[in-house]
């Protein structure tokens, strides 16, 4: 009898009960106490609703190890019109269980197509990332990557970017770059997350009720988080090396803006375990 079957069936059997957990219920779970204003800031620019939860391994360990105040940007609510008060409550929702403060700006035409054209939208909109970069001063930015497939991940990359090309020369801040619908070639980070913070990750990110009603990717987290283990060991360590002794982790591009342009902070690929502290990082 082959032993992997077994193996394989409880990962089918784990998928499909976790498909059936009732998305949304968070009342009967703890919530989180958001960190000290005066803490230092990340800001994650989310071209959706639920792109918090999905990537934000990384600023959840910040907020719990090292008292970040997190602060989720939110550039659009989606692109259906009659989602969009749904999808403000459902984000709320997420936000407020995971301790992620809350900034809506709900903006159309975040996309490629939109910078090209240099529509009067685009430029207000760099304006205004300008303006919340400058008035947040964060020591760390987390935005979707150039590749990252979906027309308004991308246009987000460009949005911050272009925005940051505005600002003063001695603006300085870190540059975490994130991946979902497109993988990137040269991740340098690996950064592993617990149990328990991919469990909270998956509730916060059953709260898009809408979203995972069509499409139950929150009970997929789990097995992403563990496939970036196996691309990141060989992308952020080394060909053929050993790969880190993680189950969950998630893979991220971390550059800093100084003087104008993002420049390398990482000499070489860095694998961020659970028993460092992340704040380290920066």
């Amino acid at each position: 009898m082959n032993p992997f079957r077994k193996f394989v069936s409880e990962h089918e059997r784990l998928f499909q009960s976790g498909k059936k957990l009732p998305p949304g219920r968070l009342q009967k779970f703890p919530r989180h106490r958001k960190a000290p204003e005066r803490a230092p800031k990340a800001l994650i620019f989310s071209p959706h609703p639920d792109d918090e939860c999905i990537v934000g391994g990384l600023a959840l360990r910040l907020l719990r190890e090292a008292q970040w105040n997190v602060i989720n940007i939110a550039v659009t609510l989606g692109g259906k019109i009659a989602r969009r008060t749904e999808r403000l409550r459902e984000l709320r929702g997420a936000c407020d269980f995971l301790g992620f403060g809350l900034a809506v700006a709900d903006w159309e035409d975040i996309n490629p197509v939109a910078r090209r054209g240099n529509c009067p939208s685009w430029r207000a909109a760099v304006e205004i990332v300008a303006e919340i970069l400058a008035e947040q001063q964060p020591r760390a930015i987390f935005v979707p990557h150039e590749n990252d497939r979906h027309p308004t991940h991308i246009g987000t990359h460009f949005l911050v970017l272009d925005a940051l090309e505005t600002l003063p020369a001695g603006f300085e801040c870190h540059v975490v770059e994130t991946e979902f619908w497109g993988q990137m070639t040269d991740p340098n980070l690996l950064v592993e997350s617990s149990v328990e913070d991919v469990g909270d990750l998956m509730a916060a990110l059953a709260c898009h009720v809408g979203e995972v009603r069509r499409n139950p990717y929150h009970a997929r987290l789990p097995a992403w988080m563990m496939d970036n283990v196996r691309r990141g060991a060989e992308l952020v360590g080394r060909p053929g090396g050993a790969a880190p002794d993680f189950t969950f982790a998630t893979l991220y591009r971390l550059r800093q803006w100084t003087r104008g342009r993002l420049t390398n902070v990482l000499k070489n690929g860095k694998f961020l375990s659970g028993r460092e502290n992340a704040a380290n990082l920066f």
